[in-house]
């Protein structure tokens, strides 16, 4: 159950109009890195790990809330950024934005560039913002991941938040506003919050690597296949130990002759040093387990996703505890 309060969570404000900027903020709107995406990529994963994870699910709500709140920032703020079109398209005789236009050619044909920049804001909206990206690209369910394991989902949401964060950095750059630069970082800093908040949720989870249950092939794992001519480089991707199964790199130089020899890697050994049923082990227990924590929080029968009896109790101990503070 969603409730609206109409204050913004920030206080989001313009000093003065800007359709080519109020055209590039549309990326945080209903651009694949934006607002939406994340509200509704969180939203979704939250659904998978109600009952097993319950306080990752009450997280991941909490945060794809917040989204929404930031979706509604970015929301006014390009709408701001229109001062007023939607008023003005309607009554353009008394317009002082279409008015502009009796002032000459060059505020005329200024004017009409900027209107460029996204006619949509003119012909279809009226000067709200519309779910697309800043080219008009239409938000696409296909931005949001969600694939059911919560060691693949906080992976994807701290990637999420990455990108978040490096658009908002992008777009200040482009702006000379103060007040929206105010609102830009606090939608950016928010971005680095969650990624933390995402990374911790993450690290409470153990083992946690590789993503999901099943371990490494140990023939394939530790191989580096050198696959460019010229120069190589070498760093610890590929020489030393790799950094989660501590394994010795073996650099492949010639990977051809290698895939040959080896028919198709078919063939390939397990290098020595590495416990491939350990390994295998490792995979059966570890998939008893996750499997075991999701079945044995959910009920065979009488399933019910809310227990109003409780929230009903608590709202109650909240209410007493306002009177008694009184």
């Amino acid at each position: 159950m969603f409730y609206h309060v109409k204050e913004l969570q920030f206080n989001a404000r313009g000093s003065k109009p800007d359709p080519r900027f109020a055209r590039m903020l549309l990326e945080q709107f209903g651009g694949g890195n934006g607002e939406l995406k994340a509200a509704m990529q969180y939203f979704v994963q939250a659904f998978a790990c109600k009952q097993a994870y319950p306080d990752k699910y009450d997280m991941l709500m909490d945060i794809a809330s917040e989204e929404f709140s930031h979706l509604e920032i970015v929301g006014a703020t390009i709408t701001m950024l229109l001062a007023g079109v939607n008023g003005e398209m309607k009554d353009a005789a008394e317009s002082s934005w279409i008015g502009e236009i009796m002032k000459g050619s060059g505020a005329r044909e200024d004017l009409i560039n900027q209107a460029l920049y996204n006619p949509q804001f003119c012909v279809l909206t009226a000067g709200g913002p519309t779910v697309t990206d800043s080219n008009g690209a239409p938000w696409s369910g296909a931005f949001v991941n969600a694939n059911g394991d919560l060691t693949v989902d906080l992976r994807s949401n701290i990637a999420a938040e990455s990108r978040a964060k490096i658009v908002y950095e992008y777009l200040l750059k482009f702006t000379d506003d103060p007040c929206v630069q105010e609102t830009l970082k606090f939608l950016m800093t928010r971005e680095i919050t969650h990624f933390q908040q995402f990374e911790a949720a993450l690290d409470t989870i153990t083992p946690n690597f590789p993503p999901g249950v099943r371990q490494e092939d140990p023939r394939y794992g530790n191989k580096y296949f050198n696959m460019s001519q010229g120069e190589d480089a070498t760093g610890p991707w590929n020489e030393g130990k790799s950094t989660r199964t501590q394994e010795e790199w073996n650099r492949i130089d010639d990977p051809l002759e290698y895939v040959t020899q080896t028919n198709g890697l078919i063939d390939v050994q397990v290098d020595e040093g590495i416990d491939a049923q350990a390994l295998e082990d490792k995979t059966e227990d570890l998939s008893k387990e996750r499997s075991e924590e999701v079945k044995s929080a959910v009920p065979e029968s009488n399933i019910q996703w809310s227990d109003y009896c409780q929230q009903k109790s608590r709202s109650s101990h909240r209410s007493n505890k306002k009177k008694v503070m009184a």
